[in-house]
């Protein structure tokens, strides 16, 4: 009966838990921020060593904090197992051939050499070999559901990122086998039982790969005749719940089982349907898992400890960026490409925390490890946006000392381009179809990095700076193009290029007539106005289009023209008329 109804403290830690995440998902969405950050504080303010331990003193809070950790257990594990299955559906065997060399070069000797350098650490501090191996392992690993998003994957950065995640994600299967394994070897005769269940779970695995490969076809197909998006959804989760049990039932991890179920779909024909349906639950499965990792951190105890926490997580960073950025300029990457993806990765990962509770729950690491090294890890989840802003910047600083060294060699009669964005292409596609040499400098890294994979003649440095203009030689230039859209700059470059090359040819781009005036004055050969020349050419288009003969169309265009240049050498103060496209056969000079 309705009467009889009451809520459970399980039932409302789990509405507490769904309810967060609700809101979290939707809000840091509008505000573009990764919802990781609001997921941790949920489960730090309301679980039980925040709001939660205050339900004694205020029962009210009992509606909107988490009493008992481990009644939601069961959320955590729901949370992982879909994590670890979205996991398993980015990877196929396709796209780790496409990308072998990236993933099984780069990716495994940046994890391996993290944590090499980290287990080495451990042992020297007289820590276990096997603690220090499965924790080294551990911090070695970066967040997929947190990097990817930020770098994408068709940057250098994104790239670089893709290939070590991928080897990353890769090496959970055999991390999570070997240490279900250790787990049930701890409770019987070790070396018999380890052998069991390594045979037994090599069967298992083996045997989800291959039923997996002729059955679940069959499945998805009769889901696309029926044409219900809720069958491709219930088909993927009965796989996902069968292959975990199976995993489960012979002592391995059953989030092994849910990520091999995604490897498995990812498989098949149908694993774009799959994704789409599946993605809702996606984030859902982050956010539960978030939100345990966030209850599990007593601020009050870390409080404590927080400066050998800081210090730990602080060390982690360093090893993992310097590891990281070295191996890539080692395989060739740009300095600053290799600077911002080592920062980027450095911060342990979501998988970390699984390989932490794993390795705890098999006796491997203590729970006051797995406690402090899990508060480590969703510290540095939490800086993880952070750590990607501070990435770029490095990238950008190192390229930029990297690029300036690069010696401006003197072609003689060719053309200089100040600013290399779309005006200034422009002009370079036009010099290059007429055969003139020329070299573009730009000061925006992302730009200078775009141009030179498309085969332009560009160099990195700041026109600002009066030591560039010195090295590259003016005096040999055959002219000068200022296309920056900074008008001051623009102004005080062509007077101070004027003043050291009185006969050099300057042209610029102005915003209007009136910075077209300035640009006259400072000393410019010619000045375009784009948004003066871009009127004049819709005007003309305009008339012609609606039936005004061709003949009146261009004299009236002339005649605003004329207009225009009277304007510029009144406000400008100029003692020559300027051109504005009518060309003459002497030099303007500015009054």
């Amino acid at each position: 009966m309705a009467g009889d109804f009451h809520i459970t403290p399980a039932l409302s830690d789990a509405l507490t838990i769904l309810g967060a995440a609700g809101i979290v998902i939707p809000a840091f969405a509008r505000l573009r921020i990764n919802p990781v950050i609001g997921f941790i504080l949920v489960g730090i303010v309301a679980g039980p060593f925040g709001l939660g331990a205050l339900t004694g003193r205020y029962p009210w809070l009992e509606a909107v904090s988490i009493t008992d950790p481990t009644g939601i257990e069961p959320f955590a594990e729901f949370g992982i197992v879909l994590l670890l299955f979205t996991i398993g559906l980015e990877l196929s065997f396709r796209r780790l051939v496409a990308m072998r060399k990236m993933v099984f070069g780069i990716g495994a000797a940046e994890m391996i050499g993290a944590a090499t350098l980290i287990g080495g650490f451990l042992l020297a501090i007289q820590w276990p070999t096997q603690s220090a191996l499965w924790l080294s392992l551990a911090l070695a690993m970066s967040s997929t559901a947190l990097v990817l998003p930020i770098s994408g994957t068709q940057s250098p950065v994104g790239r670089a990122a893709l290939s070590m995640l991928l080897f990353e994600d890769l090496a959970l299967v055999p991390m999570l086998f070997l240490i279900g394994a250790t787990a049930g070897a701890a409770t019987s005769e070790v070396g018999e039982s380890l052998s069991r269940i390594a045979l037994y779970g090599s069967l298992a695995v083996v045997g989800i790969l291959v039923i997996g490969r002729f059955i679940l076809p069959t499945l998805f197909a009769q889901a696309a005749r029926s044409k219900k998006p809720e069958l491709f959804l219930a088909i993927s989760l009965l796989v996902v719940i069968l292959a975990a049990t199976v995993t489960a039932s012979v002592g391995l991890s059953p989030i092994l089982g849910a990520l091999i179920a995604g490897l498995v779909i990812a498989e098949t024909d149908y694993r774009n349907e799959v994704e789409l349906v599946v993605e809702p639950f996606k984030g859902l499965a982050l956010g539960i898992f978030l939100i345990t990792v966030g209850m599990r951190i007593d601020i009050g105890a870390l409080v404590d400890d927080w400066l050998a926490l800081i210090g730990a997580l602080a060390g982690v960073l360093v090893v993992k960026s310097i590891v990281t950025a070295a191996l890539l300029r080692l395989a060739g990457a740009r300095p600053g490409v290799a600077a911002e993806t080592g920062v980027l990765m450095s911060s342990p990962s979501e998988t970390t925390l699984i390989v932490l509770g794993a390795a705890g729950a098999a006796s491997i690491l203590r729970q006051d490890t797995v406690a402090f090294w899990s508060a480590a890890t969703a510290i540095g989840l939490t800086l993880t946006p952070v750590l990607a802003g501070l990435g770029r910047l490095a990238g950008r600083g190192v390229d930029r000392r990297h690029l300036e060294t690069m010696e401006a060699e003197a072609v003689p009669d060719r053309t200089i381009i100040f600013g290399f964005g779309r005006v200034g292409r422009v002009v370079a596609d036009m010099l290059q179809e007429h055969g003139r040499p020329y070299l573009a400098i730009d000061s925006d890294i992302d730009g200078f990095t775009d141009a030179r994979s498309r085969g332009y003649s560009v160099m990195f440095g700041d026109v600002s700076r009066r030591e560039l203009l010195d090295r590259l030689d003016l005096g040999k230039a055959k002219a000068v193009v200022l296309t920056m859209d900074d008008p001051v700059l623009t102004a005080r470059l062509a007077r101070r290029l004027r003043e050291t090359h009185p006969a050099l040819p300057i042209i610029a781009r102005a915003r209007d007539t009136h910075h077209a005036a300035r640009l006259y004055k400072a000393g410019v050969t010619d000045a375009v106005p784009e948004a003066m020349e871009a009127s004049l050419q819709l005007s003309e288009a305009v008339l012609v289009d609606i039936g005004v003969a061709m003949g009146p169309v261009i004299a009236s265009i002339h005649e605003k023209r004329s207009e225009l240049r009277a304007e510029i050498m009144k406000d400008g103060d100029l003692d020559v008329e300027p051109s504005l496209g009518r060309r003459r056969l002497r030099d303007v000079r500015s009054g």
